[in-house]
């Protein structure tokens, strides 16, 4: 037998719809078993949230080692101590210790970009439609500025508005949970001092009617972790009947958003509700947290978990195939575990891309409607309840 004739399999191929963490995970788990991957995000800039809380969980961390990124976990996020609950007139109601680890998105973000590189992200690429040929057993992007990109995979992972998710399944929307979460970064230099000794260091929570606040030091400007360079994190949830969520929703500048207003874009009224509504419902250390916040954003809380997660050789992960409410603090862990258990799928079956996804669709579909079900229990207990 004449071995030099022998050519090894052609490698595979996946396109990535969407840049953010749920399309990185993907990517780089793809990447470590021998896949070809192409990003596409529809922004033409870098992405870049200025350090938005998350709870680090174990699924990010194994990502990370399997991508080879450096784990240097002094400078992956900020430790907490104390989960230390207050009243609305201050008092502690409890303080339990349970240690855990705070980082930001920029920081996970910044990470998983630096592991995949360059070459293969491209910006400006807005999703049109997606085309399957059975026959050639492909799967194509096309985009609004005319170009093709075929592959043996594509991965919507384009967030929870996903144009994959409409495309494969046109009627499977976010429903709104019935409150919203206003939220804020404030530079650790900037915490009051009232505020510094009663939450900087904890985890914090206040509940009362209608109302829930946390609060918790995430990594700061260029993912900076040392004291002093850090930010206070802070989530407020509060309903809001469809009416005043339509309101809040349109920004300064009179355009309507759909599910959030970012940093810097929150209508000046909207700001000044935020103030004074602290001082009617919380605690003196949120209060104070708060009103020295100037820029805060705001977000609608909604649901959404999917029946199916594959159609052909398209697939959705991450929020665009299920939207858990931030109480599970599973988001990002979440297209983190989806992505994990696709590359196990794919790799444990090489020749076989179909196969391997429908092994991988059923576990991922039943997570992501517990997770539904938890954050629906939890969220309905803390603000209707």
């Amino acid at each position: 037998m004449n071995y030099a004739l022998i050519q090894p399999p052609p490698k595979r191929r996946a396109l990535i719809i969407g840049g953010s963490l749920g399309g990185l995970f993907a990517a780089v788990m793809l990447q470590t078993i021998g896949w070809d991957v192409d990003v596409f995000e529809r922004s033409e800039g870098d992405l870049d949230s200025r350090g938005g809380g998350i709870v680090l969980q174990p699924d990010v961390i194994e990502v990370f080692r399997r991508a080879g990124v450096t784990l240097d976990e002094d400078h992956l996020g900020v430790r907490s101590a104390y989960r230390t609950v207050l009243r609305p007139d201050g008092s502690i109601q409890s303080k339990q210790f349970m240690p855990q680890m705070q980082t930001s998105w920029s920081l996970i973000y910044t990470r998983l970009k630096s592991a995949f590189g360059n070459a293969h992200y491209h910006r400006g690429r807005i999703l049109e439609r997606i085309e399957q040929d059975e026959n050639t057993a492909t799967v194509t992007a096309i985009f609004s500025d005319g170009s093709r990109e075929t592959g043996d995979l594509l991965v919507g992972a384009d967030g929870g508005n996903s144009t994959v998710r409409s495309q494969l399944w046109p009627d499977l929307k976010p429903v709104y949970a019935g409150y919203i979460a206003w939220r804020g970064l404030l530079p650790e230099q900037d915490l009051p001092p009232f505020s510094r000794d009663a939450l900087a260091g904890d985890f914090g929570f206040a509940n009362s009617q209608g109302s829930h606040i946390l609060g918790y030091l995430v990594p700061g400007v260029g993912n900076d972790t040392r004291n002093g360079h850090r930010f206070y994190n802070w989530v407020w949830y509060r309903v809001a009947t469809d009416e005043q969520r339509a309101a809040i929703m349109t920004d300064r500048n009179g355009k309507r958003r759909d599910y959030a207003v970012p940093e810097g874009s929150l209508a000046p009224f909207w700001i000044t509700h935020v103030h004074n509504e602290a001082e009617t419902f919380l605690p003196q250390a949120f209060r104070e947290i708060v009103g020295a916040t100037r820029q805060p954003y705001v977000q609608s809380i909604r649901d959404l978990a999917s029946d199916h997660m594959i159609a052909g050789r398209a697939l959705i992960l991450g929020d665009a195939a299920s939207i858990p409410r931030p109480h599970t603090a599973a988001s990002t862990s979440k297209a983190a575990a989806n992505a994990l258990a696709l590359a196990e799928a794919l790799a444990a079956s090489p020749k076989d891309v179909l196969c391997a996804l429908a092994r991988w669709e059923l576990p991922q579909v039943t997570y992501g409607k517990h997770l539904e079900q938890q954050g629906k229990m939890t969220g309905d207990y803390l603000l209707f309840r």
